[in-house]
């Protein structure tokens, strides 16, 4: 049975580990030529040799995602080596924990360049090609942050917030050039990116322990279960949703 991204190219930025490296498996078993664009060249390798040895078909491209050079350039080599893609899952991100009056400025000017700008890079790159295609479908990783905001994390909680409004954005102005973009929204999530969170936030004095966890939103969920989300977003099964905000946070914004 043909997997549900069969004859896609798929993106993913920050595509070498945790959920982005769980996404770019997912997405190459599920049918698609995988394009992993990641600044960590080792990790990023080793995805693409794990892609191939289980026999799909990837190809890395190093870049500092906020840098539009280099933006551009993983992107040409993407486009050239699989074809334009027509699936983009901008992932790549990070997080700034600190109390709002000891962050600075070049702390506040990085968080968004690492975490707005390279959105708009990625997808302001990606999507001539989709609409030489006729359509494609763009997957943003936002957070649950982005409405429900954690201590110590305004900067993280604005730049998701950020991506909120752009996905939708970019859903109203392309919607009918066949073009879809949705933002995936996780909770608390078991990568070296979750776990540092859970640290950093119970070192400064914020309540982040297991029973606090089992309280919000159950368990710390696992990186497949937000690329499984992210593949459905990804997917023509959601071929009439298009500016929607997927939360994968076992009822944490319910509560």
């Amino acid at each position: 049975m043909a997997g549900r991204l069969a004859g896609k190219v798929a993106l993913i930025s920050g595509g070498a580990t945790g959920m982005g490296g769980a996404s770019s498996k997912l997405f190459a078993e599920e049918g698609a030529k995988v394009g992993v664009v990641d600044r960590n060249e080792d990790a990023g390798r080793a995805m693409v040799a794990e892609i191939e040895k289980a026999g799909g078909t990837a190809v890395f491209a190093a870049a500092d995602v906020s840098n539009q050079d280099q933006v551009n350039a993983a992107v040409a080599h993407v486009t050239k080596t699989l074809g334009a893609p027509n699936v983009l899952f901008n992932h790549a991100g990070t997080i700034v924990i600190k109390p709002f009056l000891e962050t600075t400025l070049e702390e506040w000017e990085w968080l968004m360049a690492v975490n707005v700008r390279s959105m708009f890079l990625m997808t302001k790159a990606v999507l001539p090609g989709m609409l030489a295609q006729g359509g494609g479908s763009i997957v943003c990783t936002s957070s649950i942050s982005a409405i429900a905001s954690t201590p110590l994390e305004v900067l993280y909680c604005t730049t998701k917030g950020a991506c909120h409004a752009f996905a939708r954005s970019i859903a109203v102005d392309f919607r009918d050039k066949g073009i879809r973009c949705n933002a995936v929204c996780p909770g608390f999530v078991k990568t070296p990116h979750g776990l540092r969170e859970v640290k950093e936030l119970t070192a400064l004095g914020v309540d982040a322990s297991d029973e606090a966890m089992a309280a919000q939103q159950g368990r710390l969920a696992e990186p497949e279960e937000i690329a499984r989300a992210a593949l459905f977003l990804a997917s023509d099964e959601a071929s009439f949703i298009n500016g929607a905000h997927l939360f994968v946070d076992n009822g944490f914004t319910a509560i």
